[in-house]
């Protein structure tokens, strides 16, 4: 991408801005995020800019996450080197990246979440530039609200984006991360977990919730079966609702290409074509 590229550069190469506004940094914020890059990795690349013909570089974004690396004793650190004063260019390279690149969930929703806090960018361009929807941008975010714990399994692959946003479920941290362990101690399935998160939701926190409970576990093997096999027919997610008198089915799609291929298997555009 013309006037920004990504590379991997010695932390002990990089110098602050002198115009830096902030001086201050939240201590504990930044035990946080120290200990979020010792456990996960560092998600989200800095933006420098070269000085001194590229042996020095300044920070233009990213000083917190500089100094936690250089406080983690990282001794290099993934960074945007920007040679122009275009922003829009540099939002451009990182959404390149994001489009080409085999991100893992974890650095996808970091860099949503960098596109939208350093760079301007909307939702809605998100969703056209990568082909997904903005439901989907916004859940793929939400993925950074998961303990450290939890986010180590994502980013290693141990858990999927669909046990974790399954997890999000859940409204404590350690129910999520006691649901985690459960999950690969016993090689959970996607659908399986949504159950148990259901189930559990469902319980609530007073016990006069019992009828309820009794009914989701009554119905809850019965559509997820079903939905199981229509996930398999059609290979997206199915989600199949039932409610005291109505029903619903949910197919999920990435792009109007998929669902025109969903359509075509439902038999939509054959029944259309059929001779008088």
């Amino acid at each position: 991408m013309p006037g920004a590229r990504f590379a991997e550069i010695p932390v002990e190469s990089i110098v602050p801005n002198p115009k830096q506004p902030r001086h201050v940094f939240d201590e504990e914020a930044m035990e946080e995020l120290k200990t979020s890059i010792q456990e996960v990795g560092l998600l989200q690349p800095i933006v420098v800019r070269e000085l001194d013909g590229g042996e020095k570089y300044e920070l233009v974004m990213g000083e917190r996450r500089w100094r936690a690396a250089q406080a983690t004793g990282r001794d290099t650190i993934p960074a945007i080197v920007r040679d122009t004063r275009d922003d829009a260019m540099l939002r451009d390279a990182l959404l390149e990246n994001i489009h080409r690149a085999n991100l893992n969930p974890l650095e996808e929703a970091a860099a949503y979440q960098q596109l939208l806090e350093e760079f301007g960018a909307t939702h809605e361009e998100l969703a056209k530039r990568i082909g997904r929807s903005r439901p989907q941008i916004s859940n793929t975010i939400r993925l950074l609200n998961l303990p450290a714990q939890v986010q180590r399994r994502v980013a290693a692959g141990v858990l999927s984006a669909g046990h974790a946003r399954a997890l999000l479920g859940l409204d404590d941290t350690q129910s999520q991360e006691d649901l985690a362990l459960r999950i690969v101690a016993e090689g959970l399935s996607v659908r399986a977990t949504e159950e148990l998160v259901a189930l559990a939701v469902a319980e609530g926190p007073t016990p006069t919730a019992k009828p309820a409970k009794r009914r989701v576990k009554a119905h809850a093997p019965a559509l997820s079966d079903l939905a199981e096999r229509l996930s398999d027919r059609f290979d997206t997610r199915v989600k199949v609702d039932i409610g005291r008198s109505k029903g619903k089915i949910t197919i999920e799609f990435a792009t109007v290409d998929d669902l025109e291929r969903i359509v075509g298997i439902i038999g939509v555009e054959r029944t259309e074509q059929q001779p008088e």
